[in-house]
């Protein structure tokens, strides 16, 4: 298992660490875990910037952290696929400063991941999760799902070709978000259940009990949709609240019906 959620039997010891540090919410023990190489290898840099921007998103936290790390990536990127990867992860933290209402940053974010467009050719590895950061900007800021939709089923068949399960758990449930406002239960429960498949398959537990809410919003059976609230609510806990903004779905008592909800 990778530090960015692919999986090898060959995954280096450092790798494997920065993976199970990530999956269980200690980011910023997992960025130190990088901190050495990155100070001379580009993709390392990267990685950890990755790391710090996950943990913003997650607990809204830490944003000076991931700030630095991301000057350091771009400083070090030397050409156009690393820099490139770079202004993806500027778009994103960027995405994530506007979703959670930190500060509005919906501009740069839509810069930096045109700019990112521009740089990464259409068969390069960072495509794909391009590919499904755009569609996270058209899905929740620019309200545009027919745009997210196109950019997901992009990401999810680069993520299929190039074996990341990680980022295929992700297009599964977008996908099937668009799918659930929709109308279309029976294609919103399957993408949310193979999501949360590919999420406990993994061990991905810091990413476990949103897709257990997400299966439960389309879980018609009240007493289905209230074990598996039950199960996040478990993991919440036990990974000490987060992600924060998951805490007021637990709150809410499970909908006796999709349409009540």
């Amino acid at each position: 298992m990778s530090g960015s959620g692919t999986t090898a039997d060959d995954d280096p010891p450092l790798q494997t660490a920065v993976w199970r540090l990530r999956s269980r919410a200690c980011w910023t023990d997992a960025a130190a875990l990088l901190e050495h190489d990155a100070a001379t290898d580009p993709a390392a840099a990267l990685q950890r910037t990755a790391l710090l921007t996950e943990r913003c998103l997650y607990t809204g936290q830490g944003w000076t952290d991931a700030e630095d790390a991301l000057r350091t990536a771009e400083a070090m990127a030397h050409d156009d696929e690393e820099r490139g990867a770079a202004a993806c992860e500027r778009g994103y933290l960027a995405y994530a400063s506007t979703l959670l209402g930190v500060r509005d940053r919906a501009d740069e974010a839509r810069v930096a991941l045109g700019r990112a467009a521009a740089l990464l050719s259409p068969v390069a590895q960072g495509r794909p999760l391009l590919d499904f950061r755009r569609g996270l900007i058209a899905q929740n800021i620019a309200d545009s799902p027919q745009a997210a939709r196109a950019a997901y089923r992009r990401a999810h068949a680069g993520a299929t070709a190039q074996g990341d399960a990680l980022l295929l758990s992700s297009t599964w449930r977008h996908l099937a978000l668009i799918a659930l406002r929709e109308g279309e239960l029976a294609e919103a429960r399957h993408g949310f259940a193979e999501s949360l498949r590919i999420r406990e398959e993994l061990g991905y537990l810091v990413g476990t009990a949103p897709a257990l809410i997400a299966l439960a919003d389309a879980e018609p059976e009240v007493e289905a949709a209230t074990r598996l609230r039950a199960e996040a609510a478990r993991l919440f806990r036990l990974l000490g609240g987060v992600p924060t903004w998951l805490g007021p779905h637990l709150d809410q008592p499970p909908p006796e019906t999709v349409e009540a909800n």
